[in-house]
């Protein structure tokens, strides 16, 4: 029998790196997660609403309906035990005119069929005892939904590897990988912990780096490598009180759940992102673009003081579809996909992913036949 380095190396430790990672360390086997940045969960993971999602959206039977509501179930439960704040803020997604009526009642509908609990309709004039202020003509309350600290939370994932024996190693970028003889792969990688190791199974979770990573593994067929493109999303942060105490929003835009309000964990205000596809990885604000946030955010805020807005930070999504077209499903592709055993390659993982994580990494070890 051939000895590999480790059993199981992830490539990327974002949430779902090391999701991955700790799912498979649980059940026993000796695991590294290679990352390319200086510190872990500095990509994808880092730029975010950091929003626990109840899983309302996301159509019925897919993966991101499934692993969105196991996931944010057994993500309370982590977060309690490994006491990282949160707080179950509850969310009102609402409809600020009777025209919008019609799709949060799809949204409610959808919601139950993806087993989400405590789902109530809401009055206008329900909706703004709850929250005064809120301009409502009626809206869906989710009381599931949340928020979290997603470092410290990744900092948790990263001491449950490294406690059950595995490794996180940062500053090392993952250069490519070869398929051995009878099962396994033999990695190179980069940087100042440059190595050449030795793994029997293999994970790529690398965020925006997905696509690049799965062509530098041999043999994996070039035409099993979805299109990436870049939805950037900017935020902004509003100076003065926050004013309401759940997360509120909007029915949601194509191709994303669009600018919403979030009273963060220091008790600020933040207002996004929008979505604006992009070539490259540009991760400025436009502070010109604070008037078309106050516009869309007084829909549903209508006392918003003028100048209020400030540029807060951008985040990028590794996002499988462009500009009007349909939202895919996450990517979860084992060997009946691409061909390549013992290999599980991750595209696409955006919204709801943080919630997602801890079971995507479940279900990425289920599919490595460690269940």
């Amino acid at each position: 029998m051939t000895a590999f380095d480790f059993d199981a190396t992830v490539v990327g430790a974002g949430a779902v790196g090391l999701a991955c990672g700790r799912a498979m360390a649980k059940r026993g086997l000796t695991v590294l997660v290679l990352e390319s940045g200086d510190h872990i969960g500095q990509g994808v993971s880092s730029r975010n609403s950091e929003v626990i999602h109840a899983g309302l959206y996301y159509p019925t039977g897919s993966l991101k309906a499934r692993l969105c509501v196991e996931g944010r179930r057994a993500l309370y439960a982590f977060l309690e035990s490994h006491k990282v704040d949160y707080r179950k803020c509850g969310k009102l997604v609402v409809a600020t005119e009777a025209s919008e009526v019609e799709r949060i009642e799809a949204i409610f509908q959808q919601a139950t069929a993806n087993d989400v609990e405590g789902l109530e309709h809401l009055t206008g004039a329900h909706a703004r005892a709850l929250e005064p202020g809120l301009n409502a003509h009626a809206a869906l309350l989710s009381p599931e939904s949340g928020i979290f600290a997603s470092h410290d939370y990744m900092l948790a994932l990263q001491g449950e590897i490294e406690d059950a024996g595995g490794s996180v190693v940062v500053a090392t970028p993952f250069e490519r990988a070869e398929p051995l003889p009878g099962g396994g792969f033999r990695i190179t990688a980069g940087g100042e912990g440059s190595a050449v190791l030795t793994t029997r199974l293999l994970v790529t979770a690398p965020g925006l780096q997905a696509q690049d990573v799965a062509a530098r593994i041999d043999g994996f067929p070039a035409d099993q490598i979805p299109t990436r493109h870049l939805g950037k999303g900017i935020y902004f942060r509003l100076s003065g009180k926050a004013p309401f105490e759940r997360l509120i929003y909007p029915p949601p835009i194509p191709g994303a759940l669009g600018t919403h309000y979030r009273k963060d964990l220091g008790g600020q205000a933040v207002f996004g992102p929008d979505l604006t596809y992009v070539e490259t990885e540009d991760y400025s604000v436009d502070p010109a673009k604070a008037e078309d946030f106050a516009r869309y955010i007084r829909r549903f805020w209508p006392a918003l003081p003028e100048g209020t807005l400030t540029p807060d930070y951008a985040g990028i999504r590794p996002k499988l579809h462009g500009p009007g077209e349909p939202q895919p499903d996450f990517q979860l592709d084992g060997p009946e996909v691409h061909g390549v055993p013992g290999l599980v390659a991750l595209f696409g993982i955006e919204s709801p992913g943080l919630t997602s994580s801890l079971a995507i990494g479940e279900a990425v070890a289920d599919k490595l036949g460690h269940d």
